[in-house]
């Protein structure tokens, strides 16, 4: 688990992690030079192992620095990274396991249900979330045959062999969305893998504050999607019309232009039916699902900005700033694999998170 700055949300999710069962395991928190509490309340947690990841190279995400470390330390046959704003039900992790023998995966991922509180969390995330289960669907992402590969970095479970075979994380160190990246190395190597929703397993609220939510999204919607100026237009234009029709239909309704108001009410409805429908496939709250409407406008803000910023070579997260341009470029780099540990006296083999 890499950490930095993570004092309001560590403590629940290591507490979550080490009363799993059912599966011999280690836990290993990697301290990213934070500045607040992260360190001591890692260290307060028995069965927590705290290390450092070192200095970061050049062109290397914070992230991905973190988790080579993390992924060096460990000694066990399936590594499960996963993010320290994370909760982790009850026996989540052996059933994962479990899960992924049974779909003879060797990545395994889910897409954490996501806690949203305060309204511009409630109002963008479902849209955000809806065009990722649209642009990445899990079936799709599930097929060996097809050409679609993503990952979720928040519960990535992924077998130690697989992970050195190609390269690891060191492999895509370079990139800001190293998840995806690592997917689509397991998968182009002819490995299977396995995404899903997963809020029977892990749950999160990825952001505190809009000023964390506008700094998360611009670092990543721009690699997200394949036209994001085009997706941006395009969700505004859907705002616009959506609302357009419910104020002629209110308009038409008053001024006694019955017909007129019949016509508009249904543009109106219909065109939110389909918005709604997208919108629920997120797996979110019926609250956050009417304020998405008012997220729509909000996301191609959000996207745009994140294309400028990319456009301009300058995205910043967590206090770091990094060099977009070389986001997607992968690394020659390789991660030396550890010995592996031994089974424990129950023939439990180790994990790691």
């Amino acid at each position: 688990m890499p950490a930095r700055n993570e004092e309001a949300s560590l403590g629940a999710c290591l507490e979550s992690l080490v009363g799993q069962g059912g599966v011999s395991f280690e836990v290993i928190v990697v301290d990213d030079g934070s500045t607040d509490r992260t360190r001591k309340i890692a260290g307060s947690v028995p069965g927590v192992r705290v290390i450092e990841p070192g200095p970061l190279p050049l062109g290397w995400s914070g992230k991905s620095n973190a988790v080579i470390a993390g992924a060096r330390a460990a000694t066990g046959e399936w590594l499960l990274f996963t993010d320290a704003d994370t909760v982790h039900l009850p026996g989540s992790l052996v059933r994962s396991l479990a899960e992924a023998q049974k779909e003879d995966a060797a990545l395994l991922s889910y897409s954490p249900e996501q806690e949203v509180r305060g309204f511009w969390e409630k109002a963008v995330m479902p849209v955000i979330f809806a065009e990722l289960a649209s642009t990445f669907r899990p079936s799709d992402v599930s097929d060996p045959a097809a050409p679609a590969a993503a990952a979720n970095g928040q519960y990535i479970l992924v077998k130690r062999d697989a992970y050195d075979a190609v390269g690891g994380h060191a492999a895509v160190a370079t990139s800001l969305l190293e998840d995806v990246a690592l997917a689509r190395l397991v998968k182009a190597s002819g490995r299977r893998i396995f995404f899903r929703f997963g809020g029977d397993a892990v749950r999160t609220r990825m952001y505190r504050s809009f000023a964390q939510l506008r700094e998360g999204w611009i670092k990543n919607l721009a690699l997200l999607f394949n036209s994001p100026l085009r997706l941006a237009a395009w969700r505004l234009v859907e705002f616009l019309a959506i609302v357009a029709a419910a104020i002629l239909a209110v308009a038409s309704g008053l001024s006694g232009h019955t017909g007129q108001c019949m016509i508009a009410a249904l543009a109106a409805i219909g065109s939110y039916a389909v918005f709604l429908g997208r919108i629920r496939k997120a797996h979110f709250s019926w609250d956050a699902n009417v304020l998405a409407l008012v997220g729509l406008p909000m996301f191609s803000y959000l996207l745009l900005c994140s294309w400028l910023a990319h456009q301009r070579g300058k995205v910043s997260w967590k206090g770091r700033e990094y060099a977009p341009a070389a986001s997607n470029q992968v690394s020659s780099h390789t991660l030396q694999p550890p010995t592996l540990g031994p089974k424990d006296e129950n023939g439990l083999s180790h994990a790691q998170s």
